[in-house]
């Protein structure tokens, strides 16, 4: 395999593939492979601020990987004087937020609701291995892709129960009804705002504002974006308000992390959200 170098400054390849951003990815060692779409990718981290990818897919990953993203400009943006923040930064400094396809990214968000990442990615796998694309790469490795929207709504609702998806089968299944038939258009919603293009992807069965904003920051480019999940809510709550007198209303967060984050929320959010996720935080917070 030859591969071709790419600069990476400040990029940390298994921190954004490990974040909670996406959940198909296979590591072994420094290197991890995968699906862009329907094309196989090999990619590694091989220096502190470079990756390499596979020849002929390095536009691709650099795309997906977003490695044109200019972290000095955004961190110009963060509050300052934000200690939590600081803490999730400097957790984990090189995540990025990624470019996915947008139909995998909102199907993949409508099956998450309420699942710990672990159950993601299995609900994840078991779709693709079931109903996906067999992508078989020049060295003999069969890939699934995401199914299409024709994949699952043919599949049908009992079928997709049947891969523990529970009642999130009918939404899925809806959904993909409605975009195999032409009835919703996901590339549109690029033209649009964002106040409106969360409004039109909740007009989907089983999206609420949280899916919409996931799937309008990893897969829309949303960098404003600032999705409020478990998690998220926790973190703000007890970072941020944990002396507030009166009940703080998931309004009051929401305005909040729009006034207080920056014009690139949406990074301050991972952020947060890894760090929250991963470090153990909370359970120290307990002890």
């Amino acid at each position: 395999m030859e591969w071709i170098k790419l600069a990476a400054p400040g990029f940390d390849l298994a921190a954004t593939l490990e974040s909670g951003q996406v959940f198909h990815w296979h590591r072994e060692g420094q290197t991890f492979h995968g699906l862009i779409g329907n094309t196989p990718v090999w990619v590694r981290q091989s220096a502190p601020d470079q990756v390499e990818a596979e020849a002929g897919t390095e536009a691709l990953v650099s795309s997906y990987l977003a490695l044109d993203h200019d972290f000095t400009k955004i961190r110009r943006t963060l509050p300052k004087g934000d200690t939590h923040l600081k803490r999730a930064l400097k957790y984990a400094p090189g995540i990025r937020i990624l470019r996915q396809p947008k139909w995998e990214c909102l199907a993949t968000f409508i099956t998450s609701s309420m699942k710990q990442v672990a159950h993601i990615r299995q609900i994840s796998l078991t779709l693709r291995e079931k109903y996906g694309e067999v992508i078989t790469t020049r060295e003999g490795v069969k890939l699934h892709a995401y199914p299409t929207p024709a994949a699952l709504a043919k599949a049908g609702e009992k079928a997709l129960r049947n891969c523990a998806l529970g009642y999130r089968a009918g939404f899925l299944h809806q959904t993909a009804q409605l975009i195999a038939n032409g009835k919703f258009d996901l590339e549109a919603v690029s033209a649009l705002p964002d106040d409106e293009a969360l409004l039109r992807l909740c007009e989907l069965p089983g999206v609420g504002p949280k899916i919409a904003q996931c799937t309008l920051l990893f897969s829309y480019e949303r960098l404003g974006v600032f999705p409020i999940d478990v998690w998220i809510e926790r973190a703000l709550r007890e970072l941020y308000f944990s002396d507030a007198e009166d009940k703080v209303t998931s309004r009051v967060l929401k305005e909040f992390a729009h006034d207080h984050f920056g014009p690139y929320r949406g990074y301050a959010q991972q952020w947060i959200f890894h760090h929250a996720r991963t470090s153990g935080i909370f359970s120290r917070k307990r002890d």
